[in-house]
């Protein structure tokens, strides 16, 4: 699969539920210590991040998404092994009832 820099929070939803389901790993990462209700969410710690298995996918987000993507470069750096993306609109507009559901 080509991952794009940016996923909003459907793409999220519904990419998280197909590659879980491959044995890929998804990860929601918070840059600004501040967790988003009701999401399964990872503080960033580059030291812990490097453990996880080759291939993750970590999706960082922040409070509107602008810096995460503007580090994006600075994440695929730090992490060659993992596939890096940014969170679009960020916890802002992060909509706590949306679901996915199967086709």
């Amino acid at each position: 699969m080509s991952y794009p820099n940016e996923w909003n929070q459907r793409e999220f939803l519904q990419n998280k539920k197909r590659l879980e389901a491959e044995g890929i790993k998804v990860l929601l990462i918070d840059t600004i210590l501040s967790p988003i209700e009701n999401a399964d969410t990872v503080v960033y710690n580059p030291y812990e991040l490097q453990k996880e298995p080759k291939g993750s996918v970590f999706v960082f987000y922040c409070d509107s998404g602008k810096s995460t993507l503007e580090r994006l470069k600075e994440y695929k750096n730090k992490f060659p092994l993992h596939h890096c993306i940014s969170l679009k609109g960020g916890r802002g507009y992060w909509r706590i009832n949306m679901t996915v559901f199967d086709d």
